[in-house]
């Protein structure tokens, strides 16, 4: 595992994975949140978005979370290894509202400074709506791609915790 991208649902725990992930390899980890949004929320345009994602995967290792389907494939692409937090959607708008009110008032280690936590409602639709309008996309393309590149699906956090116990235990180096 040279070239990680995590992806999944907002509240999957794409963040804290890829901090531990990024521990144990001793890989650098880019949260894309944290690159894309600015001070007050302002999104970074999108031809500068671009050449963020094309110097991050032209690097020689890296763990990237983060969705943003619009340069997906350039990171599944690049990448050697892509893990999927396939998590229950109950646990994601469980994980949004609970780091809402965790991070009140202050920004998410994976965050911004300025870009203090909040919650609205396009963000719990769209997770809300995760598992029927995206997952089936992201399951097709990780069907596609796990002839050639190391895919892994966690189902849940039994998995997720297994990963990381056998990871520490070097199974995975």
């Amino acid at each position: 595992m040279k070239k990680v991208a995590v992806i999944g649902c907002g509240g999957a725990g794409k963040s804290t994975f890829s901090r531990i992930l990024s521990e144990e390899l001793n890989i650098p980890v880019y949260h894309l949140d944290r690159l894309n949004w600015k001070p007050g929320w302002v999104s970074t345009p999108k031809d500068e978005w671009d050449d963020v994602i094309d110097n991050l995967v032209s690097k020689e290792h890296w763990i990237i979370d983060g969705n943003y389907s619009r340069t997906l494939d350039i990171r599944l692409k690049n990448a050697d290894t892509i893990i999927f937090l396939n998590m229950p959607m109950y646990l994601c708008i469980y994980r949004i509202v609970k780091r809402r009110f965790m991070y009140h008032g202050k920004s998410r280690p994976d965050m911004d400074e300025g870009c203090k936590e909040k919650l609205d409602m396009n963000f719990v639709k769209w997770v809300w709506g995760y598992n029927k309008n995206q997952k089936p996309r992201i399951l097709d393309k990780l069907k596609k791609l796990s002839k050639e590149k190391n895919v892994i699906i966690f189902n849940n956090t039994s998995e997720v915790d297994k990963f990381i116990y056998d990871l520490k235990k070097h199974k995975y180096k």
